[in-house]
């Protein structure tokens, strides 16, 4: 038997909190003075803090980065990753857990305390109810009105009464709501990694009243997918404005500790450069750093200690996160379902060449899928993940294109609102070195996502932050057959479908993680997609931002911040 009982997140995080502040002191500023820093948490004021273009916000389809950061501050799930060390579970919704002896049957217990921040409680039910939204194919968007089912129930497929995606319309027979405050999951297969699956946004409770009746906000009815409920340490202050802003405060009623910030303006530029000259104009508290400006940010604003928490003079975040960048091939293409196609751009691509020149050597070179940070990584897993200009060229010609001759033209997607333009140019140089004559096809990030889902791409740009950090979150959802984020529609039934649903169901953690190293090796044979790098944050914080922590999972922990001034504001 599996048992987890620990205190509330909240009291976790207080602790963590003591200790830091007790190495606070004096910050240099940017005429080269010193600030008087105070050691003790200050608490008030709003931290703005930039995000791209955010798709979703309503927890059943929260699927990209931008929308998870600002529903994550809104939503709290059954359990949370120690932001320091996500290889940590912690309680969040639920305040204790537990499996029988084969991690088959999964028991939660929610904290009694728990509420949605208009005061109703949180029950098991709501649970059922928000994860039934994401496992049914006939779900709508609730803010268009129109069927938009979730891409994310491969979260859910492991729960008995779902099919292999993680779908069902007739509901979900595993999910039982025991009473009030007992969530019980059966699965169709033991799951020891299931604590780590529960911790995503997307599985927050949802109130099925707002969702199907609306919010109200002064006197109108706004649609749950503009302006949700939830039940974590802040609420909506006002309906999502697309393109412009999210604006969250501190929800009263939530359970944990208070956040030290009485708000969070989360403002929406499409391009991160814009973003950085807003932050160097005092506009904003948190964003990226402008390309080719990282550099000069780390002299000019100090570099963060251990490169995942912010303070005055040590304001810029370069550590490593669980994620990869990448290139992802459309299968069904018929120039690039070609395995040595896939192998000659692979093998042109200088990844050590973009870390330097677009990234001023802040990321590493991937020679993998799973990144290094997560438990059974090998590095060298896919063979064919280097740069090798040589058995580039060969590769092309046993495609059948030597030197590139009568090789069509390549179209590379990528979204034109993220900084990934030099990136890009470096790939399309690299691969016009081997013959090969290259074109981009562009779009903001919503409508690049929708180009991949309905598979009208050749080869496209795309990233992928761990949902949980663990080897399957890295191959199940990338590579099954069907799966919703299987964007290239690789398909591997005998070598990686059954074999990753055998891993699953181990449940000695070292057999777990040897299995998984094999179904990798498979996939990485096949080249079903080309890594290029993996994933570092390049952040930075302002100097009245105090204890901000921007986690390995590219999430901000909004619990510790405390802002300088913020009695000033």
């Amino acid at each position: 038997m599996q048992r987890h009982t620990r205190k509330v997140l909240g009291a976790v995080l207080a602790i963590g909190l003591i200790a830091s502040i007790g190495l606070g002191g004096c910050a240099p500023n940017e005429t080269g003075g010193e600030t008087p820093v105070s050691n003790e948490p200050t608490k008030g004021g709003t931290l703005s803090y930039y995000v791209g273009d955010v798709s979703y916000i309503d927890p059943y389809n929260m699927q990209e980065s931008e929308g998870t950061q600002v529903g994550q501050s809104v939503f709290d799930s059954l359990t949370a990753f120690d932001p320091l060390d996500p290889t940590k579970v912690l309680p969040a919704a639920a305040e204790s857990w537990e499996s029988n002896a084969d991690a088959t049957v999964w028991t939660f217990k929610l904290n009694p305390n728990g509420m949605f921040s208009d005061g109703t409680p949180v029950t098991a039910n709501d649970f059922v109810y928000g994860w039934s939204r994401i496992a049914s194919t006939q779900t709508k968007n609730t803010s268009t009105g129109e069927p938009d089912p979730s891409v994310l129930s491969y979260h859910l497929a492991a729960i008995e009464g779902l099919d292999d995606n993680g779908n069902s319309d007739t509901g979900i027979s595993g999910l039982k709501a025991i009473d009030d405050l007992t969530l019980e999951v059966a699965l169709k297969y033991p799951f020891g990694d299931f604590e780590y699956v529960v911790a995503h946004p997307a599985l927050a409770p949802v109130p099925q009243k707002y969702v199907e009746e609306g919010v109200d906000f002064n006197g109108e009815k706004v649609a749950f997918g503009d302006m949700p409920i939830g039940n974590g340490p802040f609420k909506m202050s006002e309906p999502w404005k697309r393109d412009q802003y999210l604006k969250v405060v501190q929800n009263e009623n939530f359970y944990g500790d208070k956040p030290y910030v009485d708000g969070i303006d989360f403002k929406i530029f499409k391009d991160p450069n814009t973003a950085f000259t807003e932050f160097e104009a005092g506009n904003l508290d948190f964003t990226q750093i402008g390309e080719g400006k990282i550099k000069d940010a780390v002299a000019k604003y100090g570099e963060s200690e251990n490169g995942y928490t912010a303070n005055p003079g040590k304001q810029v975040l370069l550590g490593a996160e669980n994620g990869i960048y990448y290139l992802v091939v459309n299968l069904k293409d018929k120039v690039m379902s070609d395995l040595n196609m896939r192998k000659a751009v692979s093998y042109a691509i200088n990844r050590q060449a973009i870390c330097d020149l677009a990234l001023e050597g802040t990321r590493d070179p991937a020679d993998d899928i799973v990144p290094p940070g997560i438990a059974g990584y090998q590095s060298g897993s896919w063979p064919d993940a280097k740069y090798d200009v040589e058995a580039a060229k060969k590769a092309l010609a046993d495609a059948g294109y030597p030197e590139g001759k009568g090789a069509p033209e390549i179209t590379v997607t990528y979204n034109n609102d993220g900084g990934h333009e030099k990136v890009m140019q470096l790939v399309q140089a690299d691969l016009q070195a081997i013959g090969l004559e290259v074109s981009f096809d562009t779009a903001d990030w919503t409508n690049t996502l929708k180009k991949y889902d309905s598979g009208s791409f050749q080869i496209g740009r795309a990233g992928w932050q761990a949902d949980y950090p663990i080897m399957d979150n890295f191959l199940y959802p990338l590579f099954t057959t069907d799966a919703g984020n299987n964007l290239g529609k690789y398909s591997n039934p005998a070598g990686f479908d059954e074999p990753i649903k055998e891993a699953r169901s181990t449940v000695d953690a070292a057999e777990r993680i040897a299995k998984y190293q094999a179904i990798n090796k498979t996939v990485g044979a096949d080249l079903p997609s080309i890594p290029v790098m993996f994933y570092k944050h390049h952040h930075v914080a302002s100097d009245r931002v105090h204890e901000l922590t921007y986690s390995a999972m590219g999430l901000a922990d909004f619990q510790t911040v405390w802002l300088a001034d913020a009695a000033t504001q």
